[in-house]
Formats: C-alpha cells, sequence, structure tokens
C-alpha cells in the first residue's frame, strides 16, 4: 500500500517536472524567436530615428538611455508610453504591426526626440 502511494506521488511529481520544462522550453523559444531593435538616446535624439521591422511580427524594443536625464519614449499610434530614467534601459514590445507608419517621440524633449517606425 504505502510502495502503491508513494508511487502515484512521484509519478505526479515527474508529470509537473516535465510540463514546467515544456513549458519553459516553449517560453525560451517564443522569445528567441522575437527581433529585437535597439534603439539609443543620446543628446535628446533616438539613435536610429528611423528603422523598419516586418509587419505582423511581435518586436523587442530595447531602449538605452545614455543621457544623464530621463526621457519617456511615447507613440500614441504604438499605443506606448515609457518613462527612462537617465543611464539606464527599458523594454518595450510593440506588435503585431499592419504595415505602415508609426511616429514616436520623447515627451521632455519632444522638438528633438522624434523617430518613426516603417513596419512592411
Amino acid at each position: 500500500m504505502i510502495f502503491s502511494k508513494l508511487k502515484q506521488v512521484l509519478s505526479a511529481a515527474l508529470g509537473m517536472v516535465i510540463a514546467i520544462l515544456v513549458s519553459t522550453l516553449a517560453t525560451s523559444a517564443t522569445q528567441a524567436s522575437t527581433p529585437v531593435v535597439e534603439i539609443d538616446i543620446k543628446d535628446h535624439l533616438f539613435f536610429p530615428a528611423e528603422f523598419t521591422i516586418p509587419a505582423n511580427t511581435k518586436v523587442k524594443l530595447l531602449i538605452h538611455n545614455l543621457d544623464p536625464t530621463p526621457e519617456e519614449f511615447e507613440s500614441y499610434e504604438l499605443n506606448r508610453e515609457k518613462v527612462i530614467t537617465g543611464n539606464s534601459r527599458a523594454v518595450i514590445f510593440i506588435g503585431p504591426l499592419q504595415p505602415g507608419t508609426y511616429p514616436f517621440f520623447g515627451e521632455f524633449y519632444p522638438k528633438t526626440a522624434q523617430g518613426k517606425i516603417l513596419v512592411k
């Protein structure tokens, strides 16, 4: 009786471990296939200020603020806004998007910090 119960417990535990491993592998595969675009903020400008991404694809924006002051990445068309403190970085996921042009700007320096994403 004890061995039967032990066998059930071990079988259930093994099933949970397998489920966790499968979930972890699926998450890793999804993250590995997500394109990454790196953007620098320097002297209140975005570099690159314009870039192209594929349509209908989720994209990870990795934004490095090289200035000592904060900047807010903002885009009405992308429905995104995020403050990036000085000398730090942030991640913003966008998409999947339809083909088109999606402008973005820096909320704190909107006259200089401007850019656009071309989706093709």
